[in-house]
């Protein structure tokens, strides 16, 4: 079964944190992308840039809003994710507290809807 991971983030507690701890997770986050890749499991997944450049859109009543920054107020911010092929949720939740961001943040875990066009 596929499992998105959806990395998040506080982003004040990165901001907290020194250069040689920003360095050190850096590497963390480095390490844990090399060994989700080689174990064949990662399907996709990609890092996001900084919330400052989002755009959000909405459509209320036939009328575009945009709207800079994320799409909600939130302290812990998406930065990235990965889709991950598990035998069960439990592999998954391995895969998910693995990740630096478990630590900062919170990483969500979903199963992939699996759909076809018929």
């Amino acid at each position: 079964m596929k499992y998105m991971l959806l990395f998040c983030r506080d982003q004040s507690r990165y901001e907290a944190l020194t250069e040689d701890q920003r360095k050190d997770l850096h590497t963390r986050y480095h390490d844990y992308g090399v060994k989700v890749i080689k174990s064949g499991q990662m399907s996709s997944g990609e890092a996001l840039q900084p919330t400052a450049m989002a755009t959000s859109v909405r459509v209320r009543a036939g009328k575009r809003q945009l709207t800079d920054g994320p799409f909600a107020e939130t302290v812990e911010a998406l930065l990235g994710f990965a889709v991950v092929e598990c035998e069960n949720l439990d592999e998954a939740i391995e895969w998910a507290a693995a990740h630096p961001d478990a630590e900062m943040g919170v990483v969500e875990v979903r199963p992939v809807l699996s759909w076809s066009v018929d």
